[in-house]
């Protein structure tokens, strides 16, 4: 993957003139994620975030869990440099340690077939209990997204190939979240697919 395409130009289609998601938009959903793991039992004491681009994501974690160990990653040397982050490639990189939470938005799209693999297996590995996934699907595309402010140039693939690749590692248990498979978190049978 081309990391010069995640430029300028990139942040300033995607996040500032007509915006996929706002910090806002992304405050309601870390809100949602901290408090479904609250209820699960689940203390977030550590995130992961990779993909963090404008890091909409941190930002809210240092406002409402400022507690929290906050570690931004992202494969773009603008992103990095501009908002923060880690230079990392999560289909090449995995931390040393696992993290409560691995938040994974809106990047496998634009990896290739086995780079998604390696990030799958490195997402796994940095996963303790929860990892939050976004990634559109063919069906998305073809239903669901705006495509005047979403990025259409990655791989459309179907849903069914992301889920045998994350189901050896993780139970989906919904609205974005997956749960590791090897971690202590009971859940109801019909709380998980």
């Amino acid at each position: 993957m081309s990391t010069e395409r995640f430029g300028p130009g990139y942040y300033r289609r995607f996040y500032e003139q007509d915006p996929v998601h706002t910090a806002t938009s992304i405050g309601h959903l870390a809100q949602g994620v901290v408090s479904l793991s609250a209820w699960w039992g689940v203390r977030i004491r550590s995130v992961l975030d990779v993909g963090a681009g404008p890091g909409f994501w941190r930002d809210w974690f240092r406002e409402h869990q400022p507690r929290v160990r906050y570690v931004s990653t992202d494969v773009s040397a603008y992103a990095c440099e501009r908002y923060g982050h880690q230079r990392r490639d999560i289909a090449r990189w995995a931390p040393s340690t696992p993290f409560d939470l691995v938040v994974c938005h809106g990047v496998l799209q634009y990896l290739n077939n086995s780079d998604v693999d390696a990030a799958i297996i490195n997402l796994a590995a940095a996963t303790r209990h929860l990892l939050y996934l976004e990634v559109p699907t063919k069906y998305d595309h073809e239903h669901v997204i705006d495509a005047g402010s979403t990025d259409l140039d990655c791989h459309w693939r179907a849903g069914t190939w992301y889920r045998k690749r994350l189901v050896p590692h993780f139970v989906q248990i919904g609205a974005g979240l997956w749960a590791k498979r090897t971690g202590a978190v009971p859940f109801y049978e019909l709380e998980k697919s």
